[in-house]
């Protein structure tokens, strides 16, 4: 049994270069801003909007490439101090590519409206790495405040879901491969939509969200970055046309964006689940 959701905000994303909203993290250092990013298909660029949907500029990643970018997080830097943005490109629909990256770079300080679109951040640190059990399409990562590794949940294309994990150590070779940490107890099932499109750890460190198109999961870590699921799923069918990405605004409160799928804009929900 499912549990359903408190929709609290509605709205469309205003950017017209932001239609494919594969993921979401909310800046702590700049209240109000969300970071957000296209999905394959366009350059290496990072989008401020917020809450209301607005349009709040663009930033050029320097040094990285957007071969697909399927998620966001927030995090403390590999290689230095301060919180960086991680962007995932680690989408694989056919399964194929064997090595994917990860880019981390400072977090930026957001640019000032919808014409501030020429700015450029500091230099993005890769991270390019294999899975240890071959290719994954891989859309979910998140950063952990407790151990600082980076973790990456797979879509369950072919096969289970599998969390794996790269230590903040793997970062100084600049290559790597990730370890399997478990299979997660959420079956893969694209008729239900049942595909995890985006994760999300809250600030705090004490719990995990998973989403798909059409649920989302929580989770509390254990040592070694395992997840032991809590309560039920929270359903989100219907909410959104394509749902990719989610964060925590707070620790009850969930920000979901979506593709534009057929429509013209990208959506953002603000929502709570409760049991």
């Amino acid at each position: 049994m499912l549990v359903a959701i408190a929709l609290l905000q509605a709205h469309a994303l205003a950017s017209p270069r932001l239609i494919e909203s594969s993921g979401v993290a909310v800046s702590h250092a700049h209240p109000g801003v969300l970071w957000s990013h296209n999905d394959s298909g366009d350059g290496p660029y990072l989008y401020a909007t917020d809450t209301t949907g607005a349009d709040r500029g663009r930033l050029f990643v320097s040094g990285a490439e957007n071969e697909d970018w399927e998620d966001i997080a927030l995090g403390q830097c590999p290689t230095r101090t301060g919180t960086c943005v991680y962007l995932g490109d680690t989408g694989d629909n056919l399964e194929r590519r064997t090595e994917v990256t990860v880019y981390a770079v400072p977090e930026p300080d957001p640019p000032t409206g919808p014409a501030d679109t020429l700015r450029v951040t500091a230099a993005a640190l890769a991270l390019r790495f294999h899975y240890p059990d071959g290719p994954h399409d891989v859309e979910a990562i998140y950063v952990s405040p407790n151990d600082t590794a980076l973790y990456l949940v797979s879509k369950g294309r072919s096969g289970p879901i599998r969390l794996y994990r790269l230590p903040r150590a793997a970062w100084t070779a600049g290559e790597a491969t990730a370890t399997l940490v478990e299979r997660l107890p959420i079956t893969p099932d694209l008729s239900a939509g049942r595909w995890v499109t985006g994760a999300a750890m809250r600030a705090d460190g004490e719990r995990v969200a998973i989403r798909t198109y059409t649920e989302v999961y929580f989770f509390a870590p254990i040592a070694g970055g395992s997840l032991t699921r809590l309560g039920r799923p929270c359903s989100v069918l219907g909410l959104e046309p394509q749902g990719e990405a989610v964060a925590f605004l707070d620790d009850e409160t969930l920000v979901l964006t979506s593709e534009a799928a057929r429509g013209p804009r990208a959506s953002l929900h603000v929502v709570r689940c409760h049991d």
